[in-house]
């Protein structure tokens, strides 16, 4: 395991890696959005320590404004991401790119091969974090609707969940289809025995899910 960084903007952004540093194959993970992330995590990484133990290399890059990074999540846009993922494609060496549902909203080359895996609307991550928005004010006593929150969100951040989502990020995502191209490849979840990690109401562990990840990219990335 190795910790890297990325260059962004005025942030030093984090990637973990795993695998030999002179390895052919690298694969650069571009991971779910908001909670979806931290609920797959754990077995992300542990694909990526088999995938290591192949001789294939893998990072998990850290999106501004995500998990440890410093920058503001209000103050970014699928642009920013965008060109953050270019970046850390560049600094990894990247030879295939590997996303995971709001991840699929990304692209940072149409020219390398990409595997997407159950790719999401960012309309539909939006609703769902409303919903979780509307569920936990409920609880409090306040009344929340989807349109008053979605009208605040053209003048200002609103905080969905924990995510503090500023206009031009939840613009973008009102309108965002996972990218694609003849260089994207769309696994389905039943092909490696996994469960929807994403789906559940907190983080938990699949090792069957990360066995099945590692030779579903360790086989897909060996033929392209």
């Amino acid at each position: 395991m190795r910790h890297l960084t990325y260059c962004c903007g005025d942030h030093n952004e984090q990637l973990l890696a795993f695998g030999p540093e002179d390895a052919d194959r690298r694969i650069l993970i571009i991971p779910p959005l908001f909670n979806e992330m931290n609920r797959v995590r754990h077995t992300l990484v542990d694909a990526m320590r088999k995938l290591a133990g192949e001789g294939v290399a893998s990072a998990l890059l850290d999106l501004p404004g995500c998990n440890e990074s410093s920058a503001t999540l209000e103050d970014q846009s699928l642009g920013s991401w965008h060109n953050a993922l270019a970046t850390a494609g560049d600094t990894f060496g990247a030879t295939h790119f590997f996303a995971i549902r709001g991840g699929c909203l990304i692209h940072g080359s149409r020219v390398l091969p990409t595997m997407h895996l159950a790719p999401a609307k960012g309309v539909s991550l939006l609703k769902i974090l409303i919903r979780t928005r509307i569920a936990g004010d409920k609880e409090v006593g306040i009344s929340t609707t989807a349109e008053s929150l979605t009208e605040a969100a053209r003048s200002g951040p609103v905080e969905l969940a924990g995510n503090l989502i500023g206009p031009q990020l939840w613009a973008d995502l009102e309108g965002a289809l996972p990218t694609g191209s003849h260089n994207v490849f769309e696994v389905k979840l039943d092909a490696m025995s996994g469960t929807p990690l994403w789906l559940r109401a907190e983080p938990q562990h699949d090792a069957a899910m990360a066995e099945g990840l590692a030779a579903t990219l360790a086989q897909w990335s060996a033929a392209t």
